[in-house]
This record gives C-alpha cells, sequence and structure tokens, in this order.
C-alpha cells in the first residue's frame, strides 16, 4: 500500500517512523517533509494549502491512503476534497475539524452535552468583553477563538492583565483567530493531554501524555506549542481514563454524529483534572506535538491499520495497546522561540552520538540539509526523546543525549517530567525538587 503524510515537523517524523514499521506499507511519500523523514521514505515539496496539488500528487504516486499531520489542512476541507476525488484519508473532515477550529463552538457542544468545562463566555468585539470581565475576578483565562498554533491562550492573573490580552487579541494580535474570542474561568488541577482514536461512533483510548507549554523551567514565561512531553500521565488511571471516555469522549462523538458531522481521526482532549474530576480544556482534532513523539514510541500495534480502520469505521475489530514503558522527549528550540529565532540557518552537530546512545530517538523538525549538513530552519528544530523503565531513567538518557548536541543557539527547558518526578517522590515520603534549572545547553 502506497501512504502519503502530509506534514513536516517532529510529529510528522514520528508518524512516519510508525508507518514505516507497517508490513501494510508498500512506499511511504511524505510531503514535504524534513531531513529527518527523507531517511523513512520519498520527501515530496508540497503546498499542503494547495489541495489540487494534493490531490494531483496522490494521482501521480498512486497513493492509496493519506494521513494529515497538522491541523491547518484539516481545518481547511483537505479530507472532503480527498473524498470527493475518491481518495481515503485519515482525519476529520471540515464540518468534525470545528472542535478545533473554533473553541467557542466547542464550549458550546459541552454545554449541549453538559460535559464538564469551565463556565464561559463569547465575544465578537472587545468592548462587550472588557464590559465582562470587570465583573470577574482573575486568575481568569481569555482564549482566541481561532487557530494560533498553541499559543492563543493568556491566563490572566488579574483582571487588568485579561483586559489588555482581550485588547490584543482583537487588535490582531493572533490575525483572525481572535475575531473572536472566549473568556473561562480558571480551572485547578492537574492539566494532561488524552488521545481517542474515533471512527464517527466509537472510540479507543490512545494513550496520555503531560506537555510543558510554557517555554522556561517552573512553568514559567510565555505559552508555546509544547517544551517536551512524556507518557504516560500517571494521572491516568484506569478509573480516570473510563470517566473521561464516558463523560467527555463518547458524548462528544454523540453530538457530532447528531449533527451531521461525525468524528473520524485522533481526538485530542486538553484535561484539567480537578478535585470533582476532569474537566475539559479544549479539543485538537489531530496528534499533538511533541505528545505523538511519546505516545509513538510506546505503540505496539500496527499504526497504519489503526488508521485505516478509523477512517473506514471498523474501530469495533480492532485494539490499541501501548508498551508499559515511560518515554520522555525534550524539545531543542531556537533562541528567540516562540518569537522569530535570534540567528538563522544555524548549525548542528552530533546528533549520530546522540542517537547512538540507549534508548533514544532523535525527531527532526524545523530543520534543513545544506552543504553535507544539519541546519536549524525554525522555531522548535529538535525532539529528543528517550524510552526507559521509567519516568526517571527516560528523563536521564533524553538530557544525557541533550548534552551529546553541538547547537550553540539552542535551547530547551531541563525540567520536563518534573511533575512525575515529584509526585513519585512525594509518595516515597521525600521532598518534590521544584527548583528552576538552567537552560540547555
Amino acid at each position: 500500500m502506497n501512504v502519503l503524510l502530509l506534514g513536516s515537523g517532529g510529529r510528522e517524523h514520528a508518524l512516519a517512523l510508525a508507518l514505516a514499521r507497517s508490513p501494510l506499507l508498500s512506499r511511504l511519500v511524505i510531503a514535504p517533509g524534513n531531513p529527518g523523514t527523507a531517511a523513512l521514505g520519498d520527501n515530496q515539496a508540497l503546498d499542503l494549502a494547495d489541495h489540487l496539488a494534493v490531490i494531483r500528487l496522490c494521482r501521480n504516486h498512486a497513493i492509496d491512503f493519506v494521513v494529515i499531520g497538522p491541523e491547518a489542512p484539516l481545518v481547511a476541507g483537505l479530507v472532503d476534497d480527498l473524498t470527493a476525488a475518491g481518495i481515503p484519508a485519515f482525519g476529520p473532515t471540515r464540518a468534525a475539524a470545528q472542535l478545533e477550529a473554533s473553541k467557542g463552538f466547542t464550549k458550546d457542544l459541552c454545554r449541549a452535552r453538559n460535559i464538564p468545562t469551565a463556565a464561559y463566555q463569547r465575544f465578537g468585539d472587545a468592548e462587550a468583553a472588557q464590559r465582562y470581565l470587570r465583573g470577574r475576578d482573575a486568575p481568569i483565562v481569555v482564549k482566541a477563538d481561532g487557530l494560533a498554533g498553541g499559543k492563543g491562550v493568556v491566563v490572566a492573573t488579574s483582571v487588568s492583565e485579561a483586559e489588555a490580552a482581550v485588547a490584543m487579541m482583537f487588535a490582531g494580535g493572533f490575525g483572525e483567530a481572535g475575531a473572536e474570542v472566549v473568556v473561562e474561568d480558571f480551572l485547578e488541577g492537574e492539566e494532561v493531554s488524552f488521545f481517542a482514536l474515533c471512527d464517527g461512533l466509537r472510540a479507543l483510548p490512545f494513550g496520555s501524555a503531560q506537555d510543558h507549554k510554557r517555554l522556561l523551567e517552573g512553568d514559567r514565561g510565555p505559552n508555546t506549542g509544547g517544551m517536551g512531553a512524556y507518557s504516560p500521565a500517571p494521572i491516568m488511571t484506569p478509573q480516570l481514563t473510563q470517566r473521561v471516555m464516558q463523560e467527555i469522549i463518547d458524548p462528544t462523538l454523540a453530538e457530532m454524529a447528531q449533527r451531521g458531522a461525525p468524528f473520524r481521526g485522533v481526538l485530542f482532549a486538553g484535561l484539567m483534572v480537578t478535585a470533582t474530576g476532569p474537566k475539559l480544556i479544549e479539543y485538537n482534532v489531530r496528534f499533538g506535538d511533541p505528545e505523538c513523539q511519546v505516545i509513538s514510541l510506546r505503540l505496539k500495534d500496527d499504526l497504519l491499520e489503526l488508521l485505516m480502520a478509523s477512517a473506514q469505521g471498523r474501530l469495533d475489530q480492532t485494539a490499541i495497546e501501548l508498551a508499559p514503558h515511560a518515554a520522555l522527549a525534550v524539545v531543542m528550540a531556537a533562541a528567540g522561540y516562540p518569537g522569530p529565532p535570534q540567528h538563522k540557518r544555524t548549525r548542528i552537530n552530533g546528533l549520530s552520538g546522540a542517537q547512538a546512545l540507549p534508548g533514544i530517538t532523535v525527531f527532526q523538525a524545523a530543520t534543513c540539509q545544506e552543504d553535507g549538513g544539519l541546519f536549524a530552519n525554525g522555531g522548535r528544530v529538535l525532539n529528543i526523546a528517550a524510552t526507559g523503565a521509567s519516568i526517571r531513567e527516560a528523563r536521564d538518557r533524553a538530557y544525557a543525549a541533550v548534552d551529546i548536541i553541538d547547537w550553540p543557539s539552542g535551547i530547551c527547558r531541563r525540567d520536563i517530567g518534573w511533575r512525575a518526578l515529584a509526585d513519585t517522590l512525594a509518595k516515597q515520603g521525600g521532598a518534590p525538587d521544584r527548583r528552576p534549572k538552567e537552560d540547555c545547553p
């Protein structure tokens, strides 16, 4: 079977590695891909926003199945256009992708199905939002309604900070994504990423992870697309997983089916586990990045078969098994991220030495090949991932690999996995170490 994988980030490198292991695979084409995916298949230059070009590539390469990595093509209706062209694809339709495209849409759906989430209001103009804020207490959360690359959320510690966030969003700080905002109550608890594979009627749990969204140690600094992750999330017990499926995922599928937009694909639920149980923060309609990198390293099943079962509506004929070991990934980003890189096209050395260490996989994201070398070409550049018998072992292996990589312009957090390690230490009767660590390398 010939498969086309769309995307160019670390998530797509992880998906390519998992797809390449499938006995069903004859040929893997990645578009546009990156230097890491080039070792696993055939990279093809492609503008993912040009749906006709995607369809032409599928026909030129006799593609049997398309896997879409990033959210923008899903929200733009690429699955609809591929289906109309007779090309099977994994991912939701444009109508179903509204679960990520509009935070307000998802909040309204939660209200319709009594899905636990934070109290909220939607606003289409700044003045109404500001009036609402003046009657609220802080902390309070302000979100751009649309796609903002994981950065369109401000957790305001004061009403004045929330007012500034509203003004910034309506002034175009996140482009069209901020044309409408959602203001919601702040939730206390532990955040977790939960994934479910869906076929329109059924859903299967696909693992959990914990991301580190803030740029700096101690969960300080601006929000980013994610600075690291580990899997599994210790808080996601079998009992809690069952509650999430029954109270959040299953009602969502039922409501989408009732609206004539059945959800097929991977549903990524950002959850807050509060004192009263799990609550939905927001949905994404694709694998997370860097969560995909760590969960894929634990997957024991054939990913291609699972994705096809989702697209074909036959998840009742399969199961998902994850290995019990832990996986942890550290994101190395260009200095200046989440803003523009301070230095462009900086050379990266030492990857072969890092990858030679036990349990290490280096996923490439914003990289490029030039003059026989590997160079940084964007914000989040590398994902240094490791497996281990425990999160601590995976963490220690990952940072040992980070220390081998020679990239002076790269930065990373040195506390990925801190919550899991602190919780483990607390259970053993020790004092958790939450001291900030220095940026690396």
